[in-house]
């Protein structure tokens, strides 16, 4: 039996899914999914969800945010996932009938651990990928009880409210619009835009 015959077939199962996304699997994504479902277990929830109960704000893209839509059913498309880009492997999930909240991560000792489970790899990356699979939670991740310092339900918004900004032109969705001196502007009007126009491309 090899390590990674320890490892549950619920994770393993999931863990497919998130390298079907990728066409590989990394520790990253593991790290994603192992998370994912032990907010299942904090929050007594079934999930991956089928429903927008559980939102979850990310602090990272890439293939760790795809380990924990697969394991939540938290997803950008879905609006139940927020980039919050801090540079980190952590998230907080947010149960939107209580507000209770909770960030998890990965212990700053896991990469410290990891090559006890997993002797015989053939690299530190192995050792990471094979590790983190059956290592406990309590070992392997940190829970952070949270209150969140924002207001969950303006994030959410309301479905079909629009508005349209009276500097560009542009229709606004989910009330993210801002009124300055009486007029309704984008927030790209509003606070300067993350890209400048070079020159037209609509003929």
């Amino acid at each position: 039996m090899t390590i990674l015959d320890q490892a549950s077939p619920a994770l393993v199962a999931l863990l497919e899914q998130s390298a079907t996304l990728h066409q590989h699997l990394c520790p990253r994504q593991v790290l994603g999914t192992r998370i994912g479902m032990y907010a299942a277990t904090l929050f007594g929830l079934a999930l991956p969800q089928t429903d927008k109960r559980l939102v979850a704000f990310i602090e990272t893209d890439g293939c760790f945010a795809d380990g924990v839509s697969v394991a939540t059913g938290c997803w950008l498309g879905r609006r139940t996932m927020r980039l919050v880009d801090l540079g980190k492997i952590a998230v907080t999930f947010v149960d939107n009938h209580t507000e209770r909240a909770i960030r998890l991560r990965p212990s700053v000792h896991a990469r410290e651990v990891a090559p006890r489970y997993s002797t015989d790899a053939q690299s530190r990356w192995h050792a990471y990928l094979a590790a983190y699979q059956v290592m406990p939670d309590d070992e392997l991740l940190v829970a952070t009880p949270v209150t969140l310092t924002l207001n969950l339900k303006a994030l959410i918004s309301r479905n079909g409210v629009r508005a349209v900004c009276d500097h560009c032109g542009e229709e606004i969705i989910n009330e993210r619009e801002v009124v300055r001196a009486g007029q309704t502007l984008c927030r790209s009007c509003a606070d300067g835009a993350y890209y400048a126009p070079v020159a037209s491309v609509n003929h």
